[in-house]
């Protein structure tokens, strides 16, 4: 019987780690990664140091400024840094928008290096909005951002509804109903000859435009307001001559197709 002979068993020698492609391979990432984690977000070239500010006009320039400041400084595990890679702009122009009811829209773009360009649109008052005695400026959005001085020759309108205290940013009207006054102001003045003093909002979209003569003419809001200013011209051209438009007490153009109207007793 032929004997059986066992292979001896062969060990592969494990090779020296340092003498491994692979080892390097990491230690060569690890050093490209730790420098460009370096040069980014560490080293003084990426630290937001400039801050241009264009568009301003009534926003102080520094206050804008040192609200940006406060969200410069990041934290990186246990380091901080200024890097502007990591600035969230969003975060910047969110809190801007909040800080300041005067700013409208702000642009925030990178200056890399290493500095921050903030190109602000600030409101434009379109009339005043007036709640027991205090005015404020409106915009062509309804929203209102700062307190109207008494020199102001915009539209005035009276508000008859909201009784709590108006916080400045708050939109307070619809623009659409914004938009109607606005587009009514001009044809009274132009076409019309009707000097105005105010309109008065009251509930259930009711509008009453108070003339420098004191008669009221009544709108609804939300109706059209061309067939209404129609209904208006016929009524003053065929029934009320200018003499007698000094005895009125008002128009009402609210309802159907007619403008009835009535004179002081």
């Amino acid at each position: 019987m032929a004997k059986s002979y066992r292979k001896p068993h062969q060990y592969k020698r494990r090779k020296p780690i340092l003498k491994s492609r692979f080892f390097w391979l990491v230690i060569l990432f690890l050093i490209v990664f730790s420098a460009v984690f370096y040069f980014l977000f560490l080293s003084q070239t990426f630290q937001t140091e400039k801050i241009i500010i264009s568009g301003v006009k009534k926003v102080s320039e520094e206050s804008l400024k040192s609200s940006i400041e406060r969200n410069l400084e990041q934290k990186i595990l246990f380091l901080r840094t200024k890097s502007i890679v990591l600035l969230s702009l969003s975060k910047i122009k969110k809190d801007i928008l909040n800080e300041f009811p005067q700013v409208a829209e702000i642009e925030i773009k990178r200056g890399f290096p290493d500095s921050l360009n903030a190109i602000v649109i600030e409101r434009q008052g379109a009339a005043s909005w007036c709640q027991n005695e205090r005015c404020f400026l409106i915009d062509k959005e309804g929203i209102i951002f700062e307190e109207a001085t008494s020199d102001e020759k915009s539209i005035k309108i009276i508000d008859k509804i909201k009784t709590t205290p108006l916080v400045l940013g708050e939109k307070v009207m619809q623009k659409e109903d914004l938009e109607n006054i606005l587009k009514i102001a001009p044809k009274l003045k132009l076409d019309l000859k009707i000097p105005v003093k105010e309109f008065v909002i009251y509930p259930e979209d009711k509008l009453a435009i108070v003339t420098e003569e004191n008669w009221e003419i009544y709108f609804n809001l939300k109706n059209e307001i061309d067939w209404q200013m129609t209904k208006l011209g016929a009524v003053l051209e065929e029934k009320i001559p200018p003499e007698k438009r000094k005895d009125l007490e008002y128009i009402e153009l609210r309802f159907g197709n007619f403008a009835p109207f009535k004179f002081r007793d």
